[in-house]
């Protein structure tokens, strides 16, 4: 399946290159857990996207990607900014401060992708600095504003508009803020059930509880899900909609399908993918270290991680495991 830049495509005629999808809520709207891939610096990019959608993860999200820069920059534009036909649903996640440079953002991928998320979760000193992420949850009359620029300007009703937040020490702030972005019109809310200045403490599930009982709007949890029976769990304690999961996904992209650790048929249909794609040594590579972390010994690490060519890779394994 061919990939398309963004660049690639923004010349030709709409009828020929929008995908056209069913709306990514319609996905909240059964009993079923709606299973999401989060966003992931470097990791959650096109090839990794179609994995998991082969192990019953239902909804992706890009990698974070800074509004201002994705909105000036052709070259950003396409290293950032990667899809195909098969890579739906899908969420593109943007880091922003002002509102016409998130709708101008939104404006841009509309077309190629189910809908946008604004970062209003991502800890790290220099987003926070910048203005972006979790400093954002601190001013929701901001965010509310976002969300209601990118509503006008993006015609498709179907194209949603959502945030992944974490929460205050004081709950009744985050319920505050959820609530005004429930009436700018935002689509879900993902809560990861942390402070911005936690890093692995428990997760707060009854934070994400009170939420999702504060709210008539879909809610995603986030936070720590490590299996197929702890979504499910997870679920059950906070009544959430969906539950998002990252190192668990990184681990065992298999994971939503029930597995415990990654089986050796998805090892397989990463080095298919990785190849058809023409993805990167190094990140072929980071996801394997990620993917056999439970299934290897720490001699067979030592030898394994420090490989340092595709083909090395791919005898290794064709060696050890048998796949081809």
């Amino acid at each position: 399946m061919q990939d398309l830049f963004l660049s690639d495509v923004m010349d030709h005629q709409p009828a020929v290159m929008k995908y056209v999808t069913q709306n990514t809520l319609d996905l909240f709207h059964s009993d079923h857990l709606v299973r999401i891939c989060a966003p992931m610096v470097r990791y959650s990019k096109l090839a990794f996207r179609t994995l998991v959608r082969k192990y019953d993860c239902d909804l992706c999200y890009t990698p974070m990607i800074i509004a201002a820069d994705f909105v000036k920059s052709v070259k950003a534009r396409d290293s950032e900014f990667t899809t195909n036909q098969g890579d739906r649903p899908l969420i593109v996640q943007f880091a922003a401060k002002e509102a016409q440079v998130l709708a101008d953002a939104a404006s841009l991928v509309s077309p190629f992708a189910s809908g946008i998320d604004l970062n209003c979760g991502c800890p790290q000193r220099w987003a926070m600095a910048e203005g972006y992420g979790a400093c954002l949850i601190n001013n929701p009359e901001l965010v509310s504003d976002m969300v209601k620029q990118v509503r006008n300007q993006v015609g498709d009703p179907g194209f949603t508009i959502s945030i992944k937040i974490r929460i205050h020490a004081d709950i009744s702030r985050t319920v505050d803020l959820c609530r005004k972005a429930e009436a700018a019109g935002v689509s879900w809310i993902t809560v990861h059930g942390r402070t911005h200045d936690e890093r692995h403490q428990p997760v707060h599930y009854d934070a994400i509880k009170s939420i999702k009982e504060s709210l008539s709007i879909p809610v995603v949890a986030n936070g720590d899900v490590k299996s197929l029976k702890e979504a499910e769990n997870i679920r059950e304690i906070t009544g959430a909609d969906g539950v998002m999961a990252a190192r668990g996904l990184l681990a065992n992209p298999a994971m939503f399908a029930g597995y415990e650790e990654t089986p050796l048929a998805c090892i397989q249909d990463w080095i298919d993918i990785t190849l058809e794609h023409g993805t990167p040594f190094t990140c072929l590579h980071h996801h394997l270290i990620y993917m056999m972390e439970r299934i290897t010994s720490k001699q067979e690490k030592r030898v394994f991680n420090v490989l340092s060519s595709t083909s090395a890779v791919l005898d290794y394994l064709r060696d050890h495991y048998g796949i081809q």
